[in-house]
């Protein structure tokens, strides 16, 4: 009877030694599973936001925006156009025959003069593509009358320590 006390109390601290190391691999086991757990919502909330991202609008929204775009482009090339007819018609450029100081000066044919319009479009096109160094350099296509009245109205500024260059007022800023 007492041999098998002893047998039975060796099968109990057995047993309870295999439970004891039973109940420490679930507790790793249920801390992984938890860890898992947390890595696959992380994961599940990522792939929300990314396809919330890649698809924020529908396409009845892409069309709409597709519209205006072309909308204002319309309306630019019209505003730009109306804008080249005004200047045409208000500031030409002078006739041969207007220039009677440079005529008695030089025997040569002047250089051509460009317009009113392309020197704002010159001076809008420098300022958009390098708004760091945004000054054109006047040079003798530029009639002065038109330099001076960009001056005058305030729409042009002349370089600080160069006054053959000259750029457009920044109003959009």
């Amino acid at each position: 009877l007492q041999k098998v006390k002893n047998d039975l109390e060796m099968v109990l601290s057995t047993v309870r030694s295999k439970n004891k190391q039973l109940e420490e691999e679930l507790k790793r086991e249920r801390q992984w599973y938890e860890e898992q757990k947390q890595m696959l919502e992380t994961l599940n909330k990522i792939e929300e936001a990314t396809t919330q991202v890649e698809h924020p609008s529908t396409k009845r929204e892409f069309d709409d925006l597709k519209n205006k775009v072309l909308k204002l482009k319309t309306y630019k090339d019209e505003l730009l156009s109306a804008l080249g007819k005004f200047l045409d018609e208000h500031f030409p450029l002078p006739e041969k025959g207007e220039n009677t100081k440079k005529k008695n000066a030089s025997a040569e044919p002047a250089v051509e003069l460009i317009t009113l319009q392309e020197i704002l479009e010159m001076l809008i096109n420098k300022l958009m593509t390098t708004p760091h160094e945004p000054y054109v350099t006047i040079n003798e296509s530029f009639w002065p009358p038109y330099i001076e009245l960009l001056l005058r109205c305030g729409i042009a500024l002349r370089h600080p320590e160069d006054p053959n260059r000259m750029r457009l007022q920044a109003f959009h800023k």
